[in-house]
C-alpha cells in the first residue's frame, strides 16, 4: 500500500500514543512464565505485539482480551513444549526476547520469522545462552532457529553491545538457572525487563562492577500481576517531530512514558532548541509517565554523544528528518546497530533524504544531516522503504513539512508497532 504525505497547516489538539511496545511485549512473555493471573491494560495491540500473544498461548498460558481492552494472561508457571513453530513476524524483540525464556525450560521450541526477521542476527543472544548451557540447531546462526533449553548455570556475561533485547534474554534464562546470573554491558540499556521483573516478584537487584551498577537475577519463580502500558515514547516521536517542523503547531502528547533510558531524543531535540515542556508527571506504576507540550521550534544542529545511543536507537531515523529542517550540521555517532534492523537503516535515511534534496552522508556507524532551515527541504521523492515501518514513518512525516510531497512505496507494515499512523486523530 502506498501513502502519499503532503505539506500541512498547524498541528493543534491532544492525542495519545499507542502503548509502548517494548512493556507490552514483556508484559506478555512474562505474564505467560509467571504462577497465576496477569492483567494488561492499554497493551498495544499491533502485529509485533500479537505475535508474543500467539507465542505465550503456544508456549501454555490462557491469553484472552476483554471487549474493553483489557487483556488477562493465565500462566503456565513456565514455559511448556510447544506444538508448532512460534513465528516472531518481523519482531527481533519478539524473537530475541523468547528464545531466552524459551532456554530456561527443558524442551525444544523452534522459532521463525518473516523475510526481514531471518537476516537479522541471533548471535548476540545465542552466546551468553550457549555459555549458560542451551544448544542451538541454525544454519547460519539467524532464523530459523530451534532452542534446546534447560538445566542451564547462571553465568556473569559481559555483552559487546549495549542492548536491551540481549540483556531480558539473558536475565530470563537465569530464571531456570543455577545461581546467581549478572549482565554487564558498555552502557545502560533500557531497563522495562527489570522493572517488570521486580513487580512480578524475581529474585532481582543489582551489584556493583567496576563501579557500575549491573542487573542481577537468581533463579525462582514469577507471580501474576497487573501492568498498565503508557504511552510509546518512539511512536510519540513521530507527532513530536510533526508539530517540530510544521508551521505554528502545538500539540499536548498525553500519557507518555518518560522512563529516562527512553528519552534520548527529547534530550537532543532540547539540545536542538525545541520547545518541549514536561507537565502532570506521576509514577503510578514503577514506570514513569508525564504528559509532553510541543511547539513548533526553531532548531540547530547538534552532535549528541554516542553514550546516548542506547536510549535512542529507534529514534535515529525521525531525528535525521528533523535535522534535515534545523539550520547546520547534526552528526549521528555510535548508531551501528541501525545497520541490522529491519533494514540498514542507516543507508536507507540517507538514501532517501538525498533523494528529497537534503545533503546528507553515511558513516560506518551513523550519518550526518546538513539542514537548511525551516522551508528548506524539497521533497518530492519516492521512498523505497524495504518494509521498514521507522523508515515509512520518517519519510511520511517529512513530508508534512516539505516543499513537495512525499510517497512511500509500502506502508502496510507501519502496523507493526503503530496501527492507526495514518489515522492517528486528535482527542
Amino acid at each position: 500500500m502506498r501513502l502519499k504525505s503532503r505539506f500541512a497547516g498547524p498541528l493543534r489538539g491532544r492525542a495519545r500514543p499507542p502503548g509502548d511496545k517494548s512493556i507490552s511485549h514483556r508484559a506478555l512473555i512474562l505474564g505467560a512464565l509467571a504462577e497465576g493471573t496477569t492483567t494488561v491494560d492499554g497493551l498495544l495491540e499491533a502485529a509485533d505485539v500479537l505475535h508474543s500473544a500467539d507465542a505465550a498461548k503456544a508456549f501454555g498460558a490462557r491469553v484472552e482480551r476483554s471487549p474493553e481492552g483489557r487483556w488477562t494472561i493465565e500462566g503456565a508457571g513456565g514455559f511448556k513444549q510447544p506444538p508448532e513453530t512460534i513465528d516472531c513476524g518481523n519482531s527481533g524483540t519478539a524473537a530475541r526476547i523468547l528464545i531466552g525464556a524459551a532456554a530456561a525450560y527443558p524442551i525444544s521450541a523452534r522459532f521463525d520469522g518473516d523475510q526481514s526477521l531471518r537476516k537479522r542476527p541471533m548471535n548476540r543472544v545465542v552466546a551468553p545462552l550457549t555459555q549458560m548451557g542451551a544448544r542451538f540447531d541454525s544454519a547460519r546462526g539467524t532464523l530459523p532457529m530451534v532452542v534446546h533449553g534447560g538445566k542451564l548455570k547462571g553465568i556473569t556475561y559481559r555483552s559487546p553491545v549495549s542492548s536491551a533485547q540481549v540483556k531480558s534474554a539473558v536475565l530470563l534464562a537465569g530464571l531456570g538457572a543455577d545461581g546467581e546470573t549478572i549482565l554487564v554491558e558498555p552502557e545502560r540499556s533500557r531497563d522495562h525487563t527489570e522493572r517488570m521483573l521486580k513487580v512480578f516478584g524475581a529474585d532481582f537487584d543489582v551489584v556493583d562492577i567496576d563501579g557500575a551498577l549491573h542487573p542481577r537475577i537468581r533463579p525462582g519463580k514469577l507471580k501474576g500481576a497487573h501492568i498498565y502500558v503508557p504511552g510509546d515514547p518512539s511512536s510519540a516521536a513521530f507527532p513530536i517531530a510533526a508539530a517540530l517542523i510544521a508551521q505554528k503547531s502545538e500539540i499536548r502528547i498525553e500519557d507518555l512514558l518518560v522512563n529516562p533510558l527512553r528519552l534520548g531524543l527529547i534530550e537532543t531535540l532540547l539540545e536542538m532548541g525545541a520547545s518541549l515542556t514536561f507537565e502532570e508527571r506521576r509514577d503510578p506504576i514503577g514506570e514513569p509517565i508525564a504528559d509532553l507540550v510541543v511547539k513548533t521550534s526553531r532548531l540547530n544542529g547538534v552532535t549528541p554523544p554516542a553514550r546516548r545511543a542506547p536510549s535512542m536507537i529507534d529514534e535515529f531515523p525521525i531525528l535525521s528528518v528533523i535535522a534535515a529542517f534545523a539550520e547546520g550540521e547534526t552528526r549521528i555517532e555510535g548508531a551501528a546497530e541501525l545497520r541490522v534492523k529491519e533494514s540498514d537503516r542507516i543507508a536507507m535515511m540517507v538514501d532517501g533524504l538525498r533523494a528529497c534534496g537534503v545533503d546528507a552522508e553515511e558513516l560506518p556507524d551513523g550519518l550526518i544531516v546538513r539542514g537548511g532551515g525551516p522551508k528548506s527541504v524539497r521533497g518530492g521523492a519516492n521512498i523505497r522503504t524495504h518494509g521498514d515501518h521507522r523508515v515509512a514513518m520518517s519519510f511520511l512525516v517529512l513530508g508534512m513539512a516539505s516543499k513537495e510531497p512525499v510517497v512511500v512505496d509500502d506502508a502496510e507494515m507501519i502496523a507493526t508497532s503503530f496501527p492507526d499512523f495514518a489515522g492517528f486523530r486528535r482527542r
